[in-house]
């Protein structure tokens, strides 16, 4: 039910839909006659929009997390296992039309790919089900069997969670796998904006695990600024950076990290 009821809160809270219900809802008061409390919802809504469209501000709130935790030294024998959380392949599409397609987290599996490349002793957790409302489709941990082997990597290596839907549950997940494959040394492998999130959640459940993150969505060189050229894209990095300092503030209050802003 929690996380439905995430999913549901997210669909409404994220900008563009929080600047669409601001514009209705100036439309029904302003219907009852309330002027002012419509001209005041329909600021809000233009205000959102312009920020979320027409500024750096999204790409300097993720930048900031992605710049939060660099990779961790190599260890000198390479690392034991490789843990890669999912979120990379589109499931749905997958399902209709074959094949595997991803999505831009990719460059979560193509890292773990190369690093598995380098260092053939070392085991591939993947963690990740179907994250879908309707749990019809194979989960990223599904899917990888079929990556990993297109590219000639033994599938004895590769341990497959499949039941997981959330970062949280990732690591829970992944907690009792690792204890029963008795591997630790280990990397993990997420996308750099959401690598603090994720390491919190770990520390938390006493895991050490290596921050190697990747997909990186910045160029670490942003600041605060107009920006009329891209606003779409400045739109998608806007709702990305706010929806995962959303999801840190919340497994903070939740008591699921021990800090709000994991390092």
């Amino acid at each position: 039910m929690s996380y439905l009821a995430s999913k549901i809160f997210w669909l409404a809270a994220q900008p563009l839909s929080l600047a669409f219900f601001a514009i209705v809802l100036a439309l029904v008061v302003g219907w009852t006659g309330r002027r002012r409390l419509q001209a005041l919802l329909t600021a809000v809504s233009a205000l959102i929009l312009f920020i979320t469209l027409y500024t750096s501000t999204g790409t300097v709130m993720l930048q900031a997390l992605e710049d939060h935790i660099p990779r961790a030294a190599m260890p000198s024998a390479g690392p034991g296992c490789i843990i890669v959380l999912g979120g990379s392949f589109e499931a749905e599409v997958i399902a209709a039309r074959g094949g595997l397609e991803m999505n831009q987290a990719g460059d979560r599996f193509v890292e773990t790919l190369r690093l598995a490349r380098t260092y053939p002793d070392a085991r591939i957790l993947v963690s990740g089900g179907d994250g879908s409302f309707s749990g019809r489709y194979a989960g990223d941990a599904a899917v990888a069997a079929q990556f990993f082997g297109s590219f000639g990597i033994a599938a004895e290596r590769l341990i497959q969670e499949t039941h997981s839907r959330t970062t949280f549950e990732n690591v829970e997940n992944t907690k009792s796998l690792l204890a029963e494959n008795g591997l630790d040394n280990c990397l993990l492998v997420t996308s750099a904006f959401h690598m603090p999130r994720a390491i919190g959640l770990f520390r938390k459940a006493g895991l050490s695990a290596l921050p190697w993150p990747t997909d990186y969505r910045t160029s670490g060189a942003a600041r605060l600024a107009l920006d009329f050229t891209q606003p779409s894209a400045n739109a998608q990095l806007t709702t990305t950076a706010l929806r995962e300092w959303v999801g840190l503030l919340a497994y903070y209050l939740a008591g699921r990290t021990q800090t709000l802003l994991p390092g």
